[in-house]
């Protein structure tokens, strides 16, 4: 076991029983000219962490700990889309619609891809979700179990919508969780500062918040005594 500085408190977690998820860096979130832009968002917001992501990355890979991808996604014929969800968002922008780079968050279309600056390396999960949680229809939860996975390390996007849901679901379920500040963002920084401080709130209700030099700190001393 090995700790590192968080907030409220500190993070203890065995790596070899840790998994990194990173959530929903899609094209469609997080490049000019996706869905989000069309939104009328401001994604250089996101385009921010790209860097600390890669780091990210970089790290969990080099200490051999288990990386998955999720993407917010459905089926081509919309089945795993409930109405609701659909109808949520305006004419012309929904599920399924045609988009600026195919239709919206539909699986294989270009704008559902994972940006290449964080692609998957072969080997690592890739997670298609219905969902904001990972764990909806998924399997996921069955899948961890399998690989002894006790502790979940959290990056992505947005931090208030799909990276909290995954992360609460995780903690519903046991996991003992750690968001990655840097790695982590939203349109609306009020957004994300708020999710931080009701996820460390009440002592860590839902998990803890660290610094990437802390996580790459202590990794990178234990990879250095393997």
């Amino acid at each position: 076991m090995i700790a590192i500085d968080a907030q409220p408190d500190a993070f203890a977690f065995d790596p070899e029983r840790t998994a990194l998820v990173v959530i929903d860096m899609q094209r469609d979130f997080v490049e000019p000219g996706g869905f989000g832009a069309a939104l009328g968002n401001d994604v250089t917001l996101l385009r921010a962490i790209i860097p600390a992501v890669q780091q990210l990355l970089a790290t969990a890979r080099a200490a051999g700990l288990l990386v998955i991808h999720t993407r917010e996604s459905h089926q081509p014929d919309l089945s795993d889309c409930p109405p609701a969800k659909r109808e949520g968002a305006p004419a012309g922008m929904r599920i399924g619609d045609e988009g600026p780079m195919g239709r919206i968050l539909v699986r294989g279309e270009p704008g559902n891809d994972i940006l290449p600056e964080v692609a998957p390396l072969p080997g690592e999960w890739i997670i298609d979700k219905p969902g904001k949680g990972m764990f909806y229809a998924t399997g996921l939860q069955e899948r961890l179990a399998e690989q002894g996975i006790e502790y979940l390390i959290f990056a992505g996007v947005t931090t208030e919508v799909c990276v909290q849901t995954s992360m609460r679901e995780a903690n519903d379920r046991g996991y003992r969780c750690l968001l990655i500040d840097e790695a982590t963002e939203s349109y609306f920084p009020e957004f994300k500062q708020a999710t931080l401080a009701m996820i460390t709130a009440q002592g860590g209700i839902v998990g803890r918040v660290a610094q990437l030099h802390e996580l790459q700190r202590a990794l990178g001393a234990t990879h250095d005594r393997d």
